[in-house]
């Protein structure tokens, strides 16, 4: 029997444990979030393929420009799994890399991404992740209620 609640539960797990795999500096810890052959496109337009090459190029940031930041993301209760299979969901969330020299900081990081996570072996894993900044929608685009 499907329990959703526990899904999402699991879920939002998933999520918060990447943002302490970020806190903590941890590229491998990051790339244990992500299956084996997942896809991640960063906010640049970069796109790495699987979970090694996530977990390496997160550890050269973690030691390099984004050494010392903090991944601040929207509380899990916001994180809503729209559930396209058992075992396949669709994620949007929100988050802000703060740098730690606040000089260096432009103030306008927030991100929004779109993440596809699937259950392997009983365990929930990003397998899809794309990340842009958020950008105000001009008034003329704006639907209309």
């Amino acid at each position: 029997m499907i329990n959703r609640q526990e899904d999402r539960n699991a879920i939002r797990a998933l999520f918060a444990s990447l943002s302490e795999a970020w806190n903590e500096g941890n590229g491998a810890l990051y790339g244990d979030c992500f299956t084996e052959d997942a896809d991640y496109v960063t906010f640049m337009g970069q796109h790495l393929k699987g979970r090694n090459q996530i977990a390496d190029v997160h550890q050269m940031l973690f030691a390099g420009p984004l050494k010392g930041s903090v991944l601040v993301s929207s509380n899990s209760d916001n994180i809503q799994p729209r559930f396209i299979t058992p075992d396949v969901a669709v994620v949007h969330a929100v988050g802000e890399v703060r740098l730690a020299a606040p000089a260096h900081d432009p103030n306008d990081r927030g991100s929004i991404n779109t993440n596809v996570v699937v259950r392997q072996n009983g365990e929930w894993k990003l397998t899809a992740f794309h990340n842009c900044r958020i950008q105000e929608m001009p008034k003329e685009a704006r639907i209309r209620g």
